[in-house]
């Protein structure tokens, strides 16, 4: 195995363990990961191999939440059904910016997502069920989410885990859960478009996939043990967010 291979094995390892823990936050750190530590060149090839590195990973944490009774399916099937929608108009967009302007604007959205989780609140409210009232709401939220997620080619967990709670009042634990069915939907389908074009390595993509289902039953662990004290956590990935995304203005900036 050679160190680029290595190197894509245990990012994918960090990646599925953040995204099982929070359920979001490591995918997008999947793209810079591939750019700057794995060394895929273009891109839009590490976009197009992220998500769907990022898409199976988020599908395989789901099941290990589903079984620890984490996930409400017809709040996340709603709001995945709507998203993915907005993932293929997103995608199309994505595809067709220049990556001098799709990289700074990836980065100045890691920082937004880094404060969101700062202050995201981390107290369980209610368990919640489907009905006709919340319904818009998931339907609006994952539109936009979904958009968001396509055009940067991230699962989008960091904004699908507050919109849930915010469209439904579910508890954390659940929306983590929930969200990792728009996570794998979202990641899908923007990585099929980017398939399409030719712009996913399959071999990384392959191996950044097994080091991020070792990563994600560790993390599904965590997630239900932490569930009162991830506010740290969360502390601690804002700074890795932060760190991240200066990294990125930085490289773009001087045009490597």
């Amino acid at each position: 195995m050679t160190l680029p291979d290595l190197l894509a094995v245990l990012s994918g390892a960090a990646v599925g363990l953040v995204l099982a823990v929070i359920g979001g936050g490591g995918s997008i750190l999947a793209t810079p990961a591939l750019l700057y530590i794995v060394g895929v060149s273009n891109p839009h090839m590490a976009i197009g191999t992220s998500a769907i590195a990022v898409s199976v990973n988020a599908f395989a944490n789901l099941i290990n939440h589903a079984r620890r009774g984490h996930v409400r399916w017809r709040n996340a099937g709603t709001f995945a059904f709507a998203g993915v929608i907005g993932a293929m108009l997103g995608a199309a967009v994505g595809k067709a910016t220049d990556a001098r302007v799709l990289l700074p604007l990836f980065a100045v959205l890691m920082i937004v997502a880094g404060i969101a989780m700062v202050y995201r609140k981390t107290e369980d409210i209610i368990d919640v069920r489907f009905s006709r009232a919340n319904m818009p709401k998931l339907i609006g939220y994952g539109l936009g989410v979904g958009a968001l997620s396509g055009f940067f080619g991230i699962g989008g967990g960091f904004l699908i885990v507050p919109g849930l709670v915010a469209a439904t009042g579910m508890s954390m634990i659940q929306a983590i859960g929930s969200s990792l069915l728009s996570v794998g939907s979202f990641g899908a389908t923007t990585a099929a478009s980017y398939a399409i074009d030719g712009l996913v390595d399959w071999r990384i993509a392959a191996l950044f996939i097994g080091g991020g289902l070792i990563g994600g039953v560790v993390g599904a662990s965590f997630a239900t043990h932490l569930s009162k004290q991830r506010g740290a956590l969360q502390r601690v990935f804002a700074g890795v967010v932060f760190v991240v995304a200066a990294y990125m203005l930085y490289r773009t900036s001087i045009g490597h």
